[in-house]
């Protein structure tokens, strides 16, 4: 038996990196090939959780970079971690569920996420839950149109919790399956171990809560799960279309535990945002994508991220057609029926005119520099607003109101997403402002 030195390791993990880096992880430092024989790198994974991404993803890219680094056919193959028994429960039968398993997408991780103003709240307190599950923000709710990004945050959670703690339990699942599980579980007189299941779990994580409103015996049975994993201190994750107070028949029972911990917003991305997002999606695709294109397929695409995937995937269409670069002008040939026309943009001082109406406070007000509550608020909203609906900078913005430096509106724009999170008035307020300006330009 041969031995795979030190030094070849190193350059293997190095090539991965450079060839694959979408495959590659923190932990794989962490590996070490076990032994070497007729061909085959023996390298056994640290947790059942690496072992399963590993085998089912990495086989082809590892033996690939060993062949390259070492110039020999070798092969590299993957060991399980040594089992440990688990403890008897003899009360539990075993109660087997469709769809049962963790299956979490191996991109949707806090190092693909691109942050922004839109949804920044929302990404700090997902890394701190994934650092300290249970201790803190608990329950999480993260709310948020489609495309937006919840589910790449529910389970880059997860991912950063497994990382953190292998042998944690979790519960990713739709709110959907979970109706399903529980259905299945009434049918098959296994109430009790459908329970034990959900109910014994270190992590619960459950997309698109808002279903859960449609059915009377799951929204009783999920009460009583909550109950006992809160009072466990267990964590618990949910996200939904609507802030909880929004989401129609839902029990106030409900909406007041969801509401317990810290209900964060996600907001469709501003041009800079969007920006970044192309950039890090083209990235990953090792597609070259020149500036003037990223800025216009940006401000093209004004919607959520998996639109601007979408734009992009059909300019790299577009560019293997033609066996062309891609450039400004393949851009808008590939875009020109893809998207639809653009509408004007919103006018700064139409929002500066309609927060005067709103707020019964002069023009003259919202550009000078007094600062008292009554003109600093609205004054705000209106920073928060031309950030989210015009493609201004932050220091163009703060020079309509009276030549504010960049920290001052950022400050600003800060101030009014936390409050309009936890303020379902405000939210309300600002949702009716924000609609009431894009009619006014469609």
């Amino acid at each position: 038996m041969a031995t795979f030195s030190d030094r070849c390791w190193s350059d293997l993990l190095a090539a991965l990196r450079s060839d694959h880096p979408e495959l590659f992880r923190p932990w794989f430092a962490r590996l070490t090939p076990t032994e070497m024989q007729h061909g085959v790198i023996t390298v056994r994974a640290e947790t059942p959780a690496h072992h399963q991404y590993l085998t089912q993803h990495c086989q082809a890219a590892f033996s690939a970079a060993a062949q390259k680094v070492t110039g020999r056919l070798l092969t590299v193959s993957f060991a399980a971690p040594p089992e440990v028994p688990a403890p008897a429960i003899d009360s539990v039968p075993t109660f087997e569920l469709e769809g049962d398993s963790l299956r979490l997408n191996k991109d949707y991780t806090f190092d693909n996420f691109v942050t922004g103003p839109c949804n920044r709240l929302a990404h700090a307190a997902c890394v701190a839950v994934g650092q300290n599950p249970g201790q803190t923000y608990n329950p999480l709710f993260i709310h948020g149109s489609v495309g937006l990004g919840k589910t790449h945050l529910l389970q880059a959670t997860c991912q950063a919790i497994l990382e953190a703690h292998p042998d944690a339990r979790i519960q990713y699942l739709s709110c959907e399956t979970f109706t399903n599980h529980f259905i299945e579980a009434i049918e098959k007189g296994a109430l009790n171990q459908f329970r034990y299941r959900y109910r014994h779990v270190d992590v619960l994580v459950i997309d698109d809560i808002q279903f859960l409103a449609t059915v009377e015996r799951s929204r009783e049975e999920f009460f009583h799960t909550f109950n006992t994993l809160f009072q466990a201190q267990r964590q618990i994750i949910l996200s939904a279309d609507e802030a909880p107070a929004g989401i129609p028949s839902l029990e106030d029972r409900l909406v007041s535990r969801f509401s317990w911990g810290l209900v964060a917003r996600i907001d469709p991305p501003c041009l800079e945002t969007r920006m970044a997002i192309l950039r890090k999606k083209s990235r990953l695709r090792c597609l070259e994508l020149p500036e003037e294109v990223n800025r216009f397929i940006a401000s093209t695409v004004a919607g959520n991220t998996r639109e601007l995937e979408g734009a992009l995937t059909k300019v790299a269409a577009y560019s293997q057609q033609y066996g062309s670069a891609i450039t400004l002008a393949l851009a808008q040939e590939a875009l020109a029926d893809h998207v639809a026309p653009a509408v004007r943009p919103v006018g700064i001082t139409e929002i500066m005119k309609l927060a005067t109406e709103q707020f019964a406070v002069r023009m003259t007000d919202l550009q000078g520099k007094r600062r008292n509550r009554s003109v600093a608020f609205p004054r705000q909203v209106c920073m928060y607003l031309a950030r989210q609906l015009t493609p201004l900078s932050l220091d163009e913005i703060g020079g309509y109101f009276g030549r504010r430096d960049h920290t001052t509106v950022l400050h600003a724009i800060q101030t009014i997403q936390a409050r309009r999170d936890q303020d379902p008035e405000l939210d309300r307020t600002l949702e009716g402002l924000i609609q009431t300006l894009r009619r006014a330009v469609a």
